[in-house]
């Protein structure tokens, strides 16, 4: 199986029988390992935040456009509308790479489940509950959802006509919102993983 391919699902039940069941527990061992690191890894949190890192530098672009508009030189548009192709050009794999990742994690969602149900296995099971990554995913999105609240409402609370344009503002503020949004998908994945978790084993137990 090629290392980016996702694992099969477990046979159907009417042909385990016919199966070794030593290595039917080794394939669900395997792939329960795999695909618990696929959902809730340090490398897939790192990876959320380099989608986000890319939305940020999107929105720069953007935001720089913005402001040079306000110019209203002609050099000024020229130079806004280099900058909003650059944001553009930057954004739109950025959707893309975030709407695959969110495919492909309910795609792990499922096969977790799938898997899970299919044997029992105490030792290889219990390192699924993964409570640690559970508890870093929660306190390290819950910190970038502060960080993006505090950017973007402190942004909004010290704006002021003199001080502060409207590009400037929106700059700020979208940036803020992109840092919040990251954390919140952050949370809602530790919260569900927890979730998933207390659901399935308690059920087996």
């Amino acid at each position: 199986m090629p290392r980016s391919a996702l694992p099969p699902l477990p046979p159907p039940a009417h042909l385990r029988p016919w199966l070794d069941d030593a290595v039917l527990r080794a394939d669900r061992a395997r792939f329960l390992t795999d695909l618990s690191r696929r959902s809730l890894g340090i490398g897939r949190l790192l990876l959320l935040w380099a989608v986000a890192a890319v939305f940020v530098l999107g929105w720069t672009f953007v935001g720089m456009a913005w402001m040079d508009v306000e110019r209203h030189e002609f050099f000024s548009y020229v130079h806004g509308l280099i900058y909003t192709v650059l944001g553009v050009g930057v954004l739109i794999p950025a959707v893309f790479w975030l709407v695959r990742g969110i495919r492909q994690d309910r795609q792990v969602r499922q096969l977790l489940h799938a898997w899970v149900e299919s044997d029992r296995d105490p030792a290889a099971d219990a390192r699924l509950r993964a409570p640690g990554l559970s508890l870093v995913w929660l306190l390290a999105s819950f910190a970038l959802g502060v960080l993006g609240l505090w950017v973007a409402f402190g942004a909004a609370a010290s704006a002021g006509p003199s001080r502060t344009t409207s590009g400037e503002l929106a700059y700020i503020m979208g940036t803020g919102q992109i840092l919040w949004i990251t954390g919140l998908l952050g949370l809602a994945k530790a919260v569900v993983h927890y979730r998933w978790a207390v659901r399935a084993f308690r059920s087996r137990n």
